[in-house]
């Protein structure tokens, strides 16, 4: 946690956006079962929350009441049977003090104030419940349908939350550092205990152990794979063999719940074979040229199109593509090897905010979404700010399927040479990832270097 004078102030923001005298709901998670009551997933406390409360315990919320500027913290003391099971824990009180709020009250107290207010026709502030059970309590207490629920979620909150957690301070920009170290050390021992022979899940099992060891857990589901044109392959069972290129994409969270995002792909056989080096050395000067023009002002779309650009000219210095370079990615030919955008926020998400709405994170008025495959999938794309959190994963994939289905439609046979991909479609993927933090001038790398250049990495393996 930080200094509990940290979440009063982000509330204080919070509010002064409003100027109605309705109430601002800002919920905690709850224990999810796995199989049973007692039996539960990994808990993860939601994002919001913790960026205005920094509480870790389930079974809390918040109230801001804009009428008087008053903050109440709901929940319950733990009963002499809970703590029986989990030993002593602070009380409400001490909660209520830890975070700097006015008040505390019990959780079904707070649920009543909810009820109330809608029935008053009060505004009611809430934002968009992503599990069902929070669906069906706020269904009850404002007397709505949970597809109304669903529908009724506040615009205004969620741009206001937008407008405050885009922005990192230097006290969350320390703790995104110690999650990329942590992730720094994962990819490290993935990069050395690979080898031939080994199952994709013992390496999983090591980046997990590690990521736990850190204080925290996953960011998201470890994506580590010999498969890696599946650009989320969450499935480890495979036996890794010489000759292959082995994709990473894994990140540590801090104890404080912010995330790393990096992805390495190194080869099996020690060294990379020549194909591989052209391949990645293709990915590595997109990820670096790239990197090197992020600055504030600088559109995220523009350092999308530079890495598809860059990915075109590379390819087809290979005979992989031909024609006009920027005509190619004009049309998105280029999408046949890069279908998927350059990177996106993070911070307390890894994917930071998203579940307030992809598009106010990544676009603005000025910048709205394409339909082009591949570039739809850009989640970032306005003018960067200093402040912004942001990762930058470019990658060169081969999908037989994809690339089977648009030479069989003729689709962008003017600039891919189809005939030219045969000794390809068993090569995999590579993606190269790091993490930026845009500053008033520029941008810098979050966390310590992890080795990305061929010769770095190649020594690393061996």
């Amino acid at each position: 946690m930080f200094a509990s004078s940290t979440y009063h102030h982000r509330r204080q923001a919070l509010a002064q956006q409003f100027s109605d005298h309705g109430l601002l709901v800002l919920f905690g998670n709850e224990e999810s079962p796995m199989n049973y009551t007692d039996n539960t997933y990994p808990f993860r406390q939601d994002s919001n929350f913790l960026y205005f409360a920094g509480l870790e315990d389930t079974g809390h919320f918040l109230i801001i009441d804009l009428a008087n500027g008053k903050t109440t913290l709901y929940g319950d003391d733990l009963s002499l049977d809970h703590i029986v099971w989990m030993g002593n824990q602070p009380s409400m009180e001490e909660k209520q003090a830890r975070i700097g709020v006015e008040l505390h009250a019990t959780y079904e107290q707070g649920l009543e104030t909810i009820r109330k207010a809608a029935k008053a026709k009060q505004t009611i502030h809430y934002l968009p419940p992503y599990r069902e059970e929070r669906v069906s309590l706020l269904a009850e207490c404002l007397g709505q349908t949970a597809a109304a629920t669903r529908q009724g979620f506040s615009e205004q909150l969620c741009r206001a939350v937008i407008q405050l957690r885009s922005y990192k301070t230097n006290e969350e920009a320390a703790e995104m550092d110690k999650a990329v170290n942590i992730t720094r050390a994962m990819h490290l021992a993935a990069m050395r205990s690979v080898a031939a022979g080994q199952r994709e899940s013992t390496v999983a099992g090591i980046v997990e152990g590690i990521a736990i060891g850190g204080g925290g857990r996953l960011a998201y589901p470890c994506i580590g794979t010999i498969n890696g044109h599946i650009l989320h392959n969450h499935h480890h069972s495979n036996v890794i063999q010489d000759g292959q290129l082995y994709l990473l994409d894994a990140g540590a969270s801090s104890i404080s719940q912010y995330a790393g995002d990096i992805t390495r792909t190194f080869p099996v056989s020690k060294t990379f074979t020549d194909q591989q080096k052209d391949i990645y050395a293709i990915v590595l000067k997109a990820l670096v040229d790239c990197s090197a023009a992020l600055r504030p002002g600088y559109a995220y779309l523009d350092a999308h199109l530079q890495a598809a650009r860059i990915i075109t000219q590379g390819l087809k210095d290979l005979g992989l593509m031909k024609g006009d370079v920027d005509a190619a990615v004009a049309e998105g030919a280029h999408a046949l090897f890069f279908p998927h955008g350059l990177g996106h926020m993070i911070g307390l998400d890894v994917h930071d905010m998203e579940d307030l709405n992809e598009n106010w994170v990544g676009y603005d008025e000025h910048t709205q979404r394409s339909t082009q495959f591949g570039l739809k999938s850009l989640r970032l794309a306005k003018q960067l700010e200093a402040g912004f959190a942001l990762t930058v994963e470019p990658g060169i994939y081969f999908i037989p399927t994809l690339i089977e289905r648009w030479q069989a439609e003729g689709k962008f046979k003017d600039f891919v040479n189809y005939d030219a991909l045969a000794p390809f479609l068993n090569f995999g993927g590579i993606r190269i990832e790091d993490n930026l933090l845009i500053t008033e001038n520029g941008a810098r790398l979050i966390g310590d270097a992890i080795p990305k250049g061929i010769a770095e990495v190649e020594a690393v393996r061996l």
